[in-house]
């Protein structure tokens, strides 16, 4: 009997046709792969002036930029397998599914393509993007990748989580405001990232006007989940977790008037998409932010759905 794959992982084989080497990719462990999509829809809440599906397509597997533990070759295989062409198909079936919006860092590649799907395709996905420049009292390097950004019409920015988590250990909420202010200047909805819950609460408490949170999310039943002693805040960055106190951060966004998209719901593919999915809006996050490769999409919208009819009895309100 062989071992059930996690969400993440790669079937460990491939597949020699005349056409070539063809990846056989099935992360759910299923015996079919996943059903083609089809028209779908996806409820919707507001981020400022934005329409954004409750679930968001992830980028890292857009960037290549796969957290894939000790396993050194997934990042290459999953670079082979999402080429310029795989991405714009992605990106295509996303909103084929109701999926509207994507989320992910700038790279200057993956950026390229989601221009190109814009402009050769078509394509009306809402980018959500955070700028890697670093954020300096000047803020000159970082006005620049939000003016290029903006000038690429990305819909809405905020300040990447490794950089608010640094800042705020370093009690730097002051460039914290400064790079959600920035953004602002240009008319489009801006916010924070974050892995640590102390961002969050700093951000809440010196009153910076972020427009939303992406903060990660999900709980600690998994099997390579972290021992009490191993976990630290301000947030550290443990082979086997990305958010240290899901209980503490669900309590904490109660009291947040905020829109939250939770993100590393899956615990990097330890965690299968609807538990994951279910505990994220049980628990009071307003969207998700999924990492999902193309034939991934259409089930994962439809778990999504179960998940969102299923979370009446949720404490937190929607905050949007």
């Amino acid at each position: 009997m062989q071992p059930e794959m996690t969400r993440r992982s790669f079937v460990k084989e491939t597949i020699l046709s005349s056409a070539g080497l063809a990846l056989a990719l099935n992360s759910r462990g299923e015996d079919q792969p996943a059903p083609a999509a089809s028209p779908g829809t996806l409820p919707k809440g507001k981020i400022g002036k934005l329409d954004v599906s409750r679930v968001i397509l992830g980028g890292n597997l857009l960037t290549h930029y796969t957290h894939s533990r000790d396993l050194k070759y997934v990042y290459s295989l999953a670079a082979h397998y999402n080429t310029d062409e795989k991405i714009m198909e992605t990106l295509a079936k996303a909103e084929e599914c109701g999926i509207n919006t994507v989320s992910m860092h700038n790279p200057e590649h993956p950026i390229s393509v989601l221009r190109r799907y814009r402009k050769e395709r078509g394509g009306k996905i809402q980018w959500i993007i955070c700028p890697t420049a670093p954020v300096e009292p000047d803020m000159i390097k970082y006005r620049e990748h939000v003016e290029s950004l903006i000038k690429d019409g990305c819909e809405a920015i905020y300040l990447w989580g490794v950089h608010a988590d640094s800042l705020v250990a370093q009690g730097k909420i002051d460039l914290v405001a400064k790079a959600v202010e920035l953004p602002k200047e240009f008319g489009v909805p801006s916010g924070v990232g974050a892995h640590s819950l102390a961002v969050i609460k700093a951000c809440e408490e010196k009153g910076v006007k972020a427009d939303f949170y992406i903060k990660t999310f999900h709980s600690h039943n998994y099997p390579t989940a972290p021992k009490p002693e191993q976990i630290k805040e301000p947030y550290n960055e443990f082979p086997g977790y990305w958010c240290a106190n899901p209980e503490e951060t669900a309590k904490f966004m109660q009291t947040v008037n905020k829109p939250w998209i939770a993100f590393k719901t899956m615990a990097a593919g330890a965690i299968q998409p609807q538990v994951a999915f279910r505990y994220s809006f049980l628990h009071g996050a307003d969207f998700v932010l999924a990492g999902m490769f193309d034939y991934e999409i259409a089930e994962d919208v439809k778990l999504a759905n179960e998940a969102l009819a299923r979370t009446k009895e949720r404490e937190r309100a929607w905050k949007c």
